[in-house]
């Protein structure tokens, strides 16, 4: 069987070369690049971010993300989002009283979190979703978070007629509760860096590479 096909968007996003080497070791073949093409007929594509939501939000509007996730979805094509990479997919994000318009993937605002000391970094637990396909294995792990903000609550409003089924949200805590991770469809998110995670990080990542298969 070949090794799936899989693109690091690279828009200007710090992190690049850990998540496609830690891809790399579970199997994947990855490429980082923002050609379109590419992105768009992959089996996988990633999308990292560390830093400031907007900074990322204007990489990734630089490179033409947005229309290129969106119809990559559109196709059933799969998505990954890693910690900033995931928050870009929220309605929007707001840091020092500034808003910025996410990708509105999902309903949610990317604001602060309300732990008396910031950033929230190191190696921390997650109340993993029921169902989790991509937990599968690493329920009860730990997994390493670097992050001062977060989406701290969640509203799903799928339309009347839907039958689509709502996605598995996976919860963290650090001051109060947010999301630690989203399984929808052929989209996908953490909050944490699986690539920075050890041995539970490579199954998480092995359990969404196998999913491409």
């Amino acid at each position: 069987m070949a090794a799936p096909d899989v693109v690091v968007l690279d828009y200007g996003s710090g992190n690049v070369r850990s998540a496609q080497r830690a891809l790399e070791r579970v199997g994947a073949r990855v490429e980082l690049t923002a050609d379109r093409d590419r992105a768009m007929e992959c089996e996988g594509l990633v999308v990292p971010g560390v830093g400031a939501f907007a900074a990322c939000m204007r990489g990734i509007e630089d490179v033409g993300g947005a229309s290129i996730i969106e119809r990559r979805l559109a196709g059933g094509r799969s998505v990954l989002g890693i910690c900033v990479g995931m928050q870009v997919l929220f309605t929007s994000g707001v840091e020092h009283g500034e808003t910025t318009q996410g990708l509105d993937q999902w309903s949610g605002v990317v604001e602060r979190l309300q732990a008396r000391v910031l950033p929230h970094m190191g190696w921390d637990t997650v109340e993993v979703a029921d169902g989790s396909s991509l937990f599968s294995g690493v329920e009860d792990e730990r997994f390493y978070f670097v992050h001062s903000y977060g989406v701290q609550s969640w509203h799903w409003s799928p339309q009347i007629s839907s039958v689509q089924r709502p996605p598995l949200v996976s919860w963290g805590d650090y001051g109060g509760r947010f999301i630690a991770a989203v399984e929808n469809g052929p989209l996908a998110a953490t909050q944490f860096h699986p690539e920075k995670s050890g041995d539970a990080g490579s199954a998480l990542l092995r359990n969404w590479v196998g999913s491409l298969a």
